[in-house]
């Protein structure tokens, strides 16, 4: 679609050309252009400006009057394909029952593996469309899909052409990611498996396939005391080496048993989750290349502890904003309520939540020469808000979708 854009109040997220992610004090900065143009050519940005320059051409128009735009959001951690529900695991917990109690108990992950085993695609395909459209409305444009609920080969492999099916039926970008360590089965306990043996067991059966169908750009695992430890982290770092497929893991949800460090001495391009943070984790990540992926809607679902934003911000480190939603710790996906989180409970300036939930989410998925910024050249994937005071207005007013329009590869959703 060729469109352009009228009298828009603010176009905001106009980062230099070449701009890969904003880092410490420059995160703070949120450029924005008043009553300004912006065209669309072929599904791209072909240019915009102030309004005194707009060229006059035979262009549809679209008057965005008392209205703002920025780019769509980068939601660079999500499961979005999953089977069920789980309230029931809710209401244990409203009554004192712990997360790692409640997967001790058979709930949690293996609850979730239950429910994907008895599925087809076609059955997780159409309930992640349900979310998927729920998201585009609220402005999410490219999401990172995690497997992970699967726990065999054939059900983890199942998953990911989900996300395949699905990536093929939507405008939206959906960017797939292997998680071959997630919870232990009960079946590994007959085999003699631990969390080490049973992640190269996974990561030998399903990266052949994997590799093969194009299944996942990414590898992670959930590296925690209770679930994925060093060494299984080991097996996942050796086959990203081989397989070529970049590092993204969960570490330090609940505990710091090193993982931080190790990831980024491998070079992961993300760590994500980062709730529980020691001076040698932080020390690891100051100035790294690995990206700080913070996920706060969990850390509210589940009452425990707000990644420590401020901190890795002032460390110089590279922060993204995500979700992480999924069935247990965070069954929702809107990020303007996660930027404001970020702000009320991370103390995160709203220009830099935008920040972190735009250009820096576009490179903790290698996508910053597409996505997450206002560029001549980058897919047009948009956000028209309503008649909104600010930009900032977003990271303020919650529980409120403010989104009027969500343009996707020029296409109006």
């Amino acid at each position: 679609m060729n469109l352009k854009l009228i009298n828009i109040k603010t176009l905001g997220g106009i980062h230099p050309e070449g701009t890969k992610w904003l880092r410490g004090s420059l995160l703070g900065h949120f450029p924005a252009l008043e009553n300004a143009y912006l065209t669309i050519t072929d599904g791209k940005i072909s240019d915009f400006g102030p309004m005194s320059h707009c060229p006059q051409d035979e262009l549809p128009t679209h008057d965005c009057s008392d209205r703002h735009v920025l780019p769509a959001f980068v939601d660079s951690h999500s499961h979005l394909v999953y089977a069920g529900t789980r309230e029931e695991e809710f209401n244990l917990r409203l009554k004192g029952a712990s997360y790692e109690e409640i997967a001790t108990a058979g709930g949690g992950i293996l609850n979730s593996a239950a429910k994907v085993s008895s599925s087809s695609v076609d059955h997780l395909v159409n309930q992640a469309t349900f979310r998927l459209e729920n998201l585009i409305e609220c402005g999410t444009g490219t999401l990172e899909v995690k497997s992970g609920y699967g726990l065999d080969p054939e059900n983890e492999l199942k998953l990911l052409r989900a996300i395949k099916a699905l990536n093929d039926r939507s405008d939206a970008t959906l960017v797939p990611t292997f998680l071959a360590a997630h919870a232990l089965p009960a079946w590994t306990k007959a085999q003699g498996m631990n969390d080490a043996s049973y992640t190269k067991y996974m990561l030998e059966e399903c990266l052949p396939i994997v590799q093969k169908e194009g299944l996942a750009l990414f590898l992670d695992g959930f590296i925690e005391r209770d679930y994925f430890k060093l060494d299984a982290l080991q097996h996942l770092i050796d086959a990203s080496s081989t397989s070529g497929l970049p590092l993204k893991i969960h570490v330090n949800q609940f505990y710091d048993i090193g993982g931080i460090q190790m990831a980024v001495e491998a070079g992961a391009l993300s760590v994500d989750h980062l709730e529980v943070m020691s001076p040698e984790a932080l020390k690891a990540l100051h100035g790294s290349d690995t990206i700080a992926t913070l996920l706060p809607s969990c850390s509210y679902f589940l009452g425990i502890p707000y990644g420590p934003a401020r901190e890795l911000i002032e460390n110089d480190c590279v922060v993204a904003l995500a979700t992480d939603y999924n069935p247990g710790s965070s069954p929702g996906g809107n990020m303007q309520l996660v930027c404001n989180m970020a702000c009320t409970q991370m103390k995160m300036t709203p220009a830099e939540a935008l920040n972190a939930a735009t250009i820096n989410g576009a490179a903790a998925l290698h996508l910053s020469e597409r996505k997450g910024s206002i560029a001549v050249g980058k897919d047009a994937d948009l956000l028209i808000t309503k008649a909104i005071p600010s930009l900032e207005y977003l990271c303020y007013d919650f529980g409120t979708n403010h989104i009027q329009t969500t343009i996707l590869g020029g296409q109006t959703q």
